[in-house]
């Protein structure tokens, strides 16, 4: 399984298998996002000290921006 592969599935898990849910009933839908608006949030994520984001930072820290830019491609309108 590819890591861009891994990643989508530990998505899942809390954004729904076609990302329609609000992960943990707060966070945007995130198949109503642009691309450009996804690879921004999850980059912004790795440096976050906001407490309700820290799940994300986590799930993030281990990627480089490019392997997060490649995810917002596949999931992005």
């Amino acid at each position: 399984m590819s890591l861009l592969a891994r990643y989508l599935n530990t998505c899942k898990g809390c954004h729904g298998q076609n990302f329609e849910k609000r992960a943990l009933g707060r966070s945007d839908v995130v198949k109503d996002l642009t691309k450009m608006d996804i690879a921004r949030r999850l980059i912004e994520y790795k440096t976050t000290t906001e407490s309700d984001e820290l799940v994300m930072k986590a799930q993030v820290a281990r990627y480089s921006d490019a392997e997060l830019k490649a995810v917002a491609q596949k999931i992005g309108k």
